[in-house]
């Protein structure tokens, strides 16, 4: 690969106040979703700074920190491979759609920056045949979920299939409904939320509500309410990028786990969650070739069961 192949990505980031006084390593792994090794390379390589001054993995970060991080060199087009998913679960597949049940820690396909596993690799990985529509690296993805989304998905598994769903995407009839735990008790228990998004206009690698952002529309109600937090029901009418995510902090509700947008890390802590508490509950959408509407139901993860069990028990342990 030449020079000409290559690019190395500049990104800004603020520190937000859940991060405040935590190491640098730390703080870049929860607010940039990479692995803490990923961080201490850079960091190692000088190529995290503070005010021009390269930073050292036990330095502190505060609130409203402005940190530079020269990323690693990438392709300027990413390239889909075969990469084999741990727990690859396929809830249906016929001869036009595959379904599958994504884990966390998954892309939904190569993008500029990922080096993990993706959907769409998994999905060859594993023998399918997938749409060879749409651009090279995304063929047959014809939604997303983001790297820290559990849940459902359905891929086209050929160009027919592939032109129908995406019509169906566009006219917003697929039901996608979604189940959250996000900070504080929401009133009113049930509503939407209507916010145009866009890119965030200081930081790239994160959205933000902004006037002339695209039109996004959340609907939402309260499951339950426990200490601190509240389970959510959630329907996208649109499917903007981190549209959750970016709606309930922008009512200062953030997901918990979601340090990107301004959670709390103590309560993600004492949860024991990782990642934005978000999965990908139930999908329904018309099959392209039998016309008959096909519904599918995912049970949480691991990770978001356990969450839940510490707070029925009311026994919260303490933040490390």
């Amino acid at each position: 690969m030449s020079k000409s192949d290559v690019s190395r990505e500049v990104r800004f980031v603020s520190i937000p106040e859940g991060l405040h006084q935590e190491r640098v390593d730390a703080a870049l792994s929860r607010l940039l979703g990479l692995s803490r090794s990923t961080i201490v390379t850079l960091i190692e390589s000088g190529e995290i700074t503070r005010k021009g001054k390269p930073l050292i993995k036990s330095d502190r970060v505060n609130t409203d920190d402005y940190l530079e991080i020269t990323m690693p060199a990438i392709a300027s087009e990413p390239q889909l491979t075969a990469t084999p998913i741990e727990n690859f679960k396929v809830v249906y597949d016929d001869v036009d759609v595959i379904v599958i049940d994504k884990p966390a820690g998954v892309a939904a396909h190569p993008s500029p920056g990922w080096r993990g596993p993706t959907v769409i690799g998994g999905v060859i990985a594993a023998g399918y045949q997938v749409s060879t529509s749409g651009a090279a690296e995304r063929q047959g993805v014809v939604h997303r979920l983001d790297v820290g989304t559990t849940g459902l998905m359905v891929i086209a598994k050929n160009e027919s299939s592939y032109s129908n769903l995406k019509q169906q995407f566009r006219d917003r009839t697929v039901i996608k409904v979604y189940h959250a735990l996000a900070q504080g008790h929401m009133d009113p228990t049930e509503g939407t939320i209507d916010a145009p998004i866009d890119r965030h206009p200081r930081e790239d690698y994160r959205f933000a509500v902004v006037a002339d952002g695209k039109p996004s529309i959340t609907h939402y109600k309260a499951l339950e309410f426990f200490p601190a937090v509240s389970l959510l029901e959630i329907e996208l009418e649109t499917g903007r990028t981190h549209q959750i995510r970016v709606h309930f902090s922008a009512l200062r509700h953030p997901l918990v786990g979601d340090m990107t947008y301004g959670a709390d890390h103590t309560i993600a802590e004492r949860l024991q969650i990782t990642r934005p508490w978000l999965h990908a509950r139930e999908l329904k959408f018309i099959h392209p070739s039998s016309g008959s509407e096909i519904a599918f139901f995912s049970k949480y993860p691991e990770d978001l069961t356990r969450s839940l069990e510490i707070l029925a028990k009311g026994q919260l342990p303490e933040s490390q």
